[in-house]
């Protein structure tokens, strides 16, 4: 599956010391009206349950110049929990959702629905606010290496 090229997010939910985010390469627009975007989660991940009991979550589509925000939330460089979030600039979404302050785009949601399907769920969030930052790039990842596109 890492062959798959993905464009890489972050997932964050919580606030104070009970944050918590990770990164996915899954995230996709699903749907304009209502305004609706989709991400599979690993049920497995320490994330996961957070996201289902707030409800609400940050989707921070990274730049770039995010690959060692990537590393971070992805666990590469051992930090976990709220520890991913020292150190770099956060805004509090409309949900209360945390979002990355220089993310590419933003998206505050609601949790619409989660369906779970083999290892993970299929994340369906409500859009209720959105915050851009253009002419960063994107961040990929493919066959296990993050890659930054230049605009």
């Amino acid at each position: 599956m890492r062959r798959f090229v993905g464009n890489c997010s972050l997932i964050t939910a919580g606030s104070g010391a009970s944050r918590n985010g990770l990164v996915v390469t899954s995230a996709i627009s699903l749907s304009t009206e209502p305004p609706l975007i989709l991400a599979c989660v690993n049920r497995s991940s320490s994330s996961w349950g957070l996201v289902k009991s707030a409800g609400c979550f940050g989707l921070s589509s990274l730049g770039a110049g995010h690959r060692s925000v990537a590393e971070r939330f992805s666990g590469a460089s051992g930090q976990q929990g709220a520890a991913r979030f020292d150190g770099l600039d956060w805004v509090t979404a409309v949900t209360g959702a945390p979002l990355l302050a220089d993310a590419v785009i933003g998206f505050d949601c609601s949790v619409e629905e989660m369906i779970d399907r083999a290892s993970h769920s299929i994340l369906i969030g409500r859009i209720k606010a959105i915050r851009a930052l253009p002419d960063q790039g994107a961040l990929i990842y493919w066959d296990g290496t993050y890659h930054g596109l230049q605009p």
